[in-house]
């Protein structure tokens, strides 16, 4: 029998019992992909290669503002293509500050695909865990739904939004899968990159965010150590914090916990001229002001941050 006869038994096997949210589509698994049965429209694996740096880069100067931190972190850590761990990455901020931007601009270079690519996941955690008397079968569906995608492609991405609405003994199971393991049961996760979104620790980013800003100093200046090692901490020992009861920190399995930094007045002006942009309208500077102006900031009497960052500038945009 040729390669390709052994197609259809290898598609079934490989697929039974690990997806749970994606089509059963076996005209692009991996078999297919080494064979002449490639459809003209099939995403195959890419196991070696790298984000498309150059346009991810340029996304993140265009559309995501005052966030130098995230954006060093992450075009830094994405030129490595080679780890002896799964990258693990824990975004945090208020609302608004470009944690999920950032996640979404990342899912876009991902893969040529982009994220419409079967390679990028994303789950946010309220539609997809709601009910807390089914942990067990939650951690079950999970680890397989994770287990398949890698299976299929070791290099994926996945994307926890409101990682803190999610049951810690669900976060605590996902640490062998986050470890230093060459294999779990043959599949290598080394290749896969996953992304946690949380609005957690927000006031502990801003403490040293407004002392740079009472001192008339540059946000630029601020040093990813002069923010992390306090974010962890509280993260670690605070009650109430998604990580403090389970193990994540403590294993160290999450490689880098990145500040999103508050938005100030200016930047939240730049998002309003991004949003005019994408509407074809013209950046009217009195309407930029307007827009950004109308926007509630703190702390009160010095307006130093947007309370919500930039999130529903484009509502703001279309009701001026």
């Amino acid at each position: 029998m040729k390669l390709q006869d052994f197609y259809p038994i290898f598609t079934f096997f490989a697929n039974v019992g690990y997806n749970i949210q994606e089509k059963f589509q076996t005209e692009c698994d991996y078999l297919a992909c080494h064979t002449d049965l490639v459809p003209p429209d099939c995403e195959c694996c890419i196991t070696e290669g790298s984000v498309n740096l150059t346009a991810l880069q340029d996304d993140l100067e265009k559309e995501v503002f005052g966030q130098h931190l995230a954006k060093q972190v992450v075009l830094k850590l994405m030129q490595i293509e080679k780890r002896s761990k799964p990258l693990v990455l824990s975004f945090h901020g208020l609302t608004g500050s470009g944690k999920t931007y950032v996640s979404q601009f990342l899912a876009k270079h991902f893969t040529p695909m982009g994220v419409e690519s079967k390679f990028v996941h994303k789950i946010v955690a309220s539609a997809s865990f709601p009910h807390v008397t089914q942990v067990k079968t939650y951690q079950d569906q999970l680890l397989a739904w994770i287990r398949g995608n890698v299976s299929r492609c070791e290099r994926s991405l996945f994307i926890f939004d409101e990682i803190d609405k999610v049951h810690p003994e669900i976060l605590h199971s996902l640490i062998p899968y986050l470890d230093y393991h060459d294999t779990i049961e043959g599949v290598s996760y080394r290749k896969s990159v996953f992304i946690f979104i949380s609005n957690t620790g927000a006031n502990v980013i801003s403490d040293p965010a407004l002392e740079f800003w009472r001192q008339g100093k540059r946000r630029e200046e601020i040093q990813l150590n002069e923010v992390e090692p306090k974010l962890r901490s509280y993260l670690e020992n605070t009650m109430g914090s998604e990580f403090y009861k389970c193990d994540l920190i403590k294993k160290n399995v999450i490689d880098v916990f990145v500040p999103f930094l508050p938005l100030e007045l200016e930047h939240v002006k730049e998002c309003v001229r991004a949003e005019l942009r994408r509407q074809g309208r013209a950046e009217d500077q009195e309407a930029i002001s307007r827009i950004a102006n109308g926007m509630a900031y703190y702390p009160k009497g010095e307006n130093a941050f947007s309370r919500n960052g930039c999130k529903n500038v484009h509502v703001r945009v279309n009701l001026d």
